[in-house]
């Protein structure tokens, strides 16, 4: 009987399962994508931690606390499962002031409200925290699933390659920091807050180290704004100055002012008031050479540091004295506060000239300000 060749199975059938074929490559293509997603999640997850110091009871917490909005872009999921750091942050941001207020009140009980405030606002500032979320590299374990803008991802690059060649604190920068960075620190904050049951004390000895250097009042007295040390500066000369910010395009551009004159200009592709910030600095630049040309008339190098006083200012008083053929210098103290010193200086020429410097941290550092002080008044007066 001769044997007979079976059908060949019908159409549907073969398309059925070159469908199912590929529906389950599909299913398994998709899992695995799953699988390696969740496996650098984790160790994301566990990066974070190790430079916090700290490990989470509540992974889900931190997941949040680094979730930016764009990481749920088109997605239309319900609204529990799009958070975001943004309730952490706002949590963050109360928690960490409180803890850096604690620490600088019991730190310096010297200091007044005026002073602690100021404190405060530069070790809790939006570019504080920027600055820390890069020297930690915490803005690489940012989750935005691709969707964050080019020119907020070109803004976060240009910012910590600045901050890369900062070796010592910086306080007022030439680049914008993206509010990105300081939100992702205060959401980690935040985060840590409620993983501890809400132990103040607990978070302020895990996050101090993140913090580190911590802004001191020497710190913040060596570098003060640029905009308010120009405004006191010419304020103390009886000079008028004013910064004129204006736009050329794109680009954001300050001019300063002195008694009319344009002294310096500075500008910025990111805000108005980064643009004053750089005619600020350029403007006191400016002026320090204008101190240095009248200087120069006895042959003398004064550099001037940041907050535009004279560098070694006792030293160079010394040599204009011997110079000159003037008795030495002779140093007192006129006020005493904790560490805060007023001191004056006086040099026994015609009847004797005194001259008080301002209030600084440190006996040294008051008698370098009263010798900055009264160098000046040598050079208005011309005895110099």
């Amino acid at each position: 009987m001769d044997s007979q060749v079976p059908p060949p199975p019908p159409s549907s059938l073969v398309l059925g399962f070159c469908f199912w074929l590929g529906f389950a490559f599909l299913i398994k293509s998709c899992i695995s994508k799953i699988k390696k997603l969740h496996k650098e999640e984790e160790t994301n997850i566990r990066a974070v931690e190790k430079i916090l110091s700290y490990k989470f009871k509540d992974k889900k917490l931190l997941e949040e606390a680094l979730t930016h909005p764009a990481y749920h872009k088109n997605n239309n999921n319900n609204r529990e499962s799009l958070r975001s750091y943004q309730r952490l942050e706002f949590v963050g941001d109360v928690v960490l002031g409180l803890a850096v207020s604690k620490y600088l009140y019991l730190e310096h009980p010297s200091l007044g409200p005026g002073e602690l405030t100021n404190l405060r606002s530069a070790n809790v500032s939006n570019d504080k925290l920027a600055l820390v979320a890069v020297r930690h590299g915490l803005h690489h374990y940012i989750r935005h699933n691709n969707n964050l803008d080019d020119s907020l991802l070109h803004e976060i690059g240009e910012f910590a390659d600045e901050v890369n060649e900062e070796d010592d604190i910086v306080l007022h920068g030439s680049i914008k920091a993206p509010k990105i960075l300081a939100d992702i620190v205060e959401s980690l904050a935040a985060a840590i807050y409620f993983d501890l049951n809400f132990d103040l004390e607990e978070l302020w000895r895990i996050f101090r180290d993140l913090l580190e250097p911590i802004v001191t009042p020497k710190v913040l007295q060596q570098q003060p704004h640029p905009i308010t040390t120009l405004n006191e500066q010419c304020q103390k000369q009886g000079r008028e100055v004013y910064i004129k910010p204006w736009r050329e395009g794109a680009k954001h551009i300050a001019t300063v002012y002195v008694d009319g004159v344009s002294i310096a200009s500075g500008s910025s592709d990111q805000s108005k008031d980064i643009a004053k910030l750089n005619a600020a600095k350029q403007a006191l630049f400016e002026l320090s050479k204008s101190m240095l040309t009248n200087i120069g008339r006895l042959d003398f190098s004064f550099g001037l540091n940041k907050s535009f006083e004279i560098e070694l200012a006792k030293q160079k008083l010394n040599e204009v004295c011997q110079k000159k053929m003037w008795p030495t210098p002779i140093y007192r103290i006129e006020k005493e506060e904790g560490q805060k010193y007023v001191c004056s200086v006086q040099i026994p020429i015609d009847g004797g000239l005194t001259i008080e410097g301002e209030e600084k941290l440190g006996k040294k550092e008051a008698e370098n300000s009263a010798a900055s002080c009264i160098i000046r008044a040598l050079l208005e007066s011309n005895k110099i």
